[in-house]
């Protein structure tokens, strides 16, 4: 009898310690699943960005693991933040309450603090970039003054001095009204329609190289102060990257490389090509969400890098305030919390309205949903990426986000 209840009780246990054992296991393994964000794999590498399947359940993260990409993390309601307000948003986002929300990303005073991923969203997928491209392209031109390839003063020379393949005498006229600042500003008055750049492309070699800008400025209507108003359009950041093409050493496309993209660790991207053979200025390049952040960091502290000064600080002061005010019918963005549009080089500026208070805000925005928000005040850079025709991410912002961080 006595030897039963021996075996019994050591049978017991060895059932306790594989119980245990096994439950920690799996605590441990749901800890690491936790923090480990999901990869694109072996057969999504083989597919567009448009052909990705979606994921089968959302990555939601209030304690970002760290990676090797120089981004410090921290914990959302530890280091900033309302965790429960947040949470809820990305169970919403998740049940598609915002329609087709790929991530959403948010920093505080230099660490990232919430990381989720949904639908095509993946942490090493560099995600299509519509017209946020644009502000890295302005950017660009804030390393270029930095580095002394021009100077603050550039901005107000005519584009055209700068291309020195140009032959001027057959420009239309008032050409040489359009400067580096009324490009950079979508005030340059060239007016190219879309059946224009179609028949263009059916002589692709005139567009090779300068000859691109040859062939806009002898196609536009002449350019006067009645046409040198705000109109938002893809041809004036083509502009501006021929005068970065033709003020820097070497290329555009190795300048961008070498002096911003390099510099800032982001070596997983996309850049596509136009006709020219330059890096497209509108839109066609693709980032990742987590390279987003460090966009937004970059201009959060002015021009600053890892300690080192990459953009001029002057030109990141002039480049995201507002330079000329669009008309609210001009924007996509405004609602009763977002209000006043601004617009600088090619940054979107905004007021979130929280009670009575207001909130400053400065944007890259791409259409379909591909923001980096900053809202100085609170040190906070939010990332949404999205493929969603019906755009909300200034109102997540500033409904959402912004209320759990003040």
């Amino acid at each position: 009898m006595k030897h039963k209840l021996k075996l019994n009780l050591k049978l017991k246990g060895i059932i306790t310690i594989l119980l245990v054992s096994g439950l920690s296991s799996t605590v441990k393994a749901n800890n690491d699943s936790a923090h480990l964000p999901p990869e694109v794999s072996a057969a999504e590498a083989k597919v567009s960005f448009w052909d990705m399947p979606y994921l089968k359940k959302a990555f939601i993260d209030s304690t970002p693991s760290q990676r090797n990409d120089n981004i410090e993390v921290g914990q959302l309601g530890t280091d900033g933040g309302k965790k429960q307000q947040i949470l809820k948003l990305a169970k919403d986002i998740a049940n598609k309450k915002y329609g087709l929300i790929d991530s959403l990303l948010i920093a505080q005073n230099n660490k990232l603090l919430f990381e989720s991923y949904y639908l095509r969203g993946r942490v090493d997928l560099p995600h299509m970039q519509a017209s946020s491209t644009k502000s890295y392209v302005s950017l660009a031109i804030g390393r270029a003054i930095q580095l002394g390839y021009l100077t603050m003063n550039d901005l107000n020379k005519p584009v055209v001095s700068f291309l020195k393949d140009l032959d001027r005498s057959k420009l239309v006229e008032g050409a040489q009204k359009i400067t580096l600042h009324k490009a950079l500003s979508m005030q340059s008055g060239m007016q190219i329609t879309r059946e224009q750049l179609k028949t263009f492309k059916n002589n692709p070699s005139k567009l090779k190289g300068q000859g691109q800008i040859q062939t806009f400025l002898e196609n536009s209507p002449p350019i006067s102060a009645q046409t040198q108003q705000f109109k938002y359009t893809n041809t004036d950041p083509i502009l501006v990257m021929q005068v970065l093409d033709a003020v820097v050493p070497g290329s555009a496309k190795d300048f961008i490389k070498t002096e911003l993209l390099d510099k800032m660790g982001i070596s997983n991207y996309e850049w596509k090509d136009d006709v020219s053979g330059l890096p497209m200025g509108p839109y066609s390049s693709s980032m990742t969400s987590r390279n987003m952040i460090k966009w937004g960091t970059l201009v959060q502290n002015n021009g600053k890098w890892n300690g080192q000064q990459l953009i001029s600080a002057d030109y990141i002061t002039k480049a995201t305030n507002s330079i000329v005010y669009p008309k609210a019918k001009e924007t996509f963005f405004i609602s009763d919390t977002v209000t006043t549009p601004g617009y600088g080089y090619y940054f979107w500026q905004a007021n979130m309205k929280i009670g009575n208070k207001n909130y400053s805000t400065r944007s890259a925005q791409g259409g379909g949903g591909q923001y980096i928000i900053l809202i100085d005040e609170l040190d906070l850079v939010i990332v949404l990426t999205a493929h969603e025709r019906d755009d909300k991410s200034m109102q997540i912002a500033a409904q959402r986000v912004l209320p759990a961080f003040i």
